[in-house]
Formats: C-alpha cells, sequence, structure tokens
C-alpha cells in the first residue's frame, strides 16, 4: 500500500493534460496498484469577465478528483465539492494569492477574482492523498 507523502508526490510530478472534448478542463490519470485510476483535475467554475474582450478578465477554476476501477471505470469515490478554488487573470496571466490585488482595467471590485491558497497542485496534493486513502481503505 502506498503512503500518503508517496502518493502526494505522484500527484505534484503527474503532468495535467487538457481534455481535448472540454477547453478549461486539465486532468492527470494516476494508475494505482489493483485495477484503480485517480483523475485529479480542474474545471472552470466561472468567468468575471467585461463585454470588451480586450479588457482584463478573470477565471475562477476548481480542483476535483475521483478515484475509479479501471477496468470498469465505476467511481469509487470522488471529491467535486469545490472546497478548493484559484484564480487566473487574464490581464496579468499568473497565478496570485495577493487579496489586495486590485489590476488596471475595467473590473469592479465585485467582480474581482477572490485569491486562493490552492492554485497549485502541491498545495492540496497531501488531502487529496489523504482522502483517496481513505477511499481505498
Amino acid at each position: 500500500m502506498m503512503t500518503k507523502d508517496e502518493l502526494a508526490e505522484r500527484i505534484i510530478e503527474t503532468e495535467l493534460e487538457r481534455i481535448p472534448e472540454k477547453q478549461e478542463v486539465y486532468e492527470m490519470h494516476i494508475f494505482l496498484d489493483d485495477d484503480k485510476v485517480l483523475i485529479v483535475g480542474y474545471d472552470k467554475e466561472e468567468s468575471f469577465c467585461e463585454e470588451d474582450p480586450q479588457e482584463e478578465c478573470g477565471v475562477t477554476y476548481f480542483w476535483y478528483w475521483e478515484l475509479r476501477d479501471s477496468e470498469k471505470w465505476e467511481i469509487i469515490g470522488e471529491n467535486k465539492d469545490k472546497d478548493y478554488t484559484f484564480c487566473i487573470d487574464s490581464e496579468k496571466d499568473v497565478w496570485a494569492d495577493d487579496p489586495e490585488y486590485s489590476g488596471e482595467g475595467s473590473l469592479s471590485l465585485t467582480q474581482m477574482c477572490t485569491w486562493s491558497d490552492q492554485s497549485h497542485i502541491e498545495d492540496i496534493a497531501g488531502d487529496i492523498a489523504s482522502e483517496v486513502l481513505e477511499w481505498l481503505g
């Protein structure tokens, strides 16, 4: 059985790939023992954009993960609660966690992204690993 730290490391080291059918969705597939596959990804939650495409735009994403039987593709466990979110600002084009960022552009304060501590997979890999190991029992 894999330890929490070993699984967290695999999550961090596995590269995310864009899902061709879904433009804003990225996933990684980690194949585990006993015909199990862990899918970790993120999807677009909402967008705070002005009508003018040249202006600043913020998009919020949420992390999700699920454990499946790799042969039958049945779900063993999943977390799509949107508890882990992050925001990307297209004007800055970086991932940030500065709650005081006001930027330049036309977004009002109510439209700005709410920055998060879960922007990078490294920030949540331990939490994912813990939950997946519980599912594996």
